[in-house]
């Protein structure tokens, strides 16, 4: 909550909101079109027939979870409806349909950072232009990539407690989700509090990696500058992407 009031007074806070709300309109839209294909594509035509294979986020937003979004940098969307009847195998359909929301937002966070280490370590940004598409493209990858971890946290109504259904004898799962509403709510609470931290603080981790990684490559080599973009990119990401 704190999050917000500083977008109110930090002129930094203000820019990255800027930034967050088309990305999340992005990422959220993306994150459960991808549901929505991958059920079709496994027999269900269910979301076809809603029309949520589009990426207008009007069809997909959450009231709750779009704010959690803006404010903690994690959230969820309007859940993709399936039914589990047209799937030749009812648990790997399901399966494969709720990992496909995670991996849309991997993909696009991977996309973030390429370009962001492009841009840092190819054509070393010095105008004020260049270096707000180089923090949006740290921002893009940043945010996607919180959003795939969130996702696959195997509580519900996550993702991730879907695909835990691969694993998890029915009589086990199915007494878990009678109790879906009480845990979103104890869930959402814990976000505010410090979940939202522990989320950013692996992507952060993640991040890292996938950026020395990438300077591996011939053409993206680190130097002292490059570092600089990096590091100045994380900081100012630092104050506003969790509360």
């Amino acid at each position: 909550m704190f999050g917000f009031f500083r977008m109110l007074t930090d002129p930094y806070e203000l820019v990255l909101l800027l930034f967050r709300v088309p990305i999340v309109l992005l990422a959220l839209s993306v994150h459960e079109a991808s549901h929505g294909y991958m059920a079709y594509k496994c027999g269900d035509p269910t979301a076809r027939n809603l029309g949520r294979l589009t990426l207008n986020p009007i069809k997909h937003l959450d009231l709750v979870g779009t704010i959690c979004m803006l404010l903690l940098g994690i959230g969820w969307a309007k859940p993709v409806p399936i039914n589990t009847r047209y799937f030749d195998n009812p648990r790997k359909g399901m399966a494969l349909t709720a990992f496909a929301g995670p991996l849309s937002n991997l993909i696009m966070s991977v996309i973030g950072i390429v370009l962001f280490t492009a841009v840092t370590c190819i054509v070393n940004p010095t105008s004020n232009l260049l270096l707000m598409i180089c923090f949006f493209c740290y921002y893009f990858h940043l945010i996607n990539l919180m959003l795939a971890l969130f996702n696959l946290i195997p509580i519900p109504p996550l993702d991730g407690s879907r695909i835990a259904l691969m694993f998890l004898p029915d009589k086990i799962y199915f007494g878990i989700m009678k109790y879906e509403q009480i845990i979103k709510i104890v869930f959402i609470l814990f976000l505010f509090s410090t979940g939202a931290n522990l989320v950013g603080g692996l992507a952060q981790i993640i991040s890292d990696g996938m950026f020395f990684l990438l300077t591996r490559i011939p053409g993206f080599e680190i130097n002292e500058i490059n570092m600089f973009f990096y590091r100045f990119s994380a900081i100012f990401n630092g104050g506003g992407i969790v509360a």
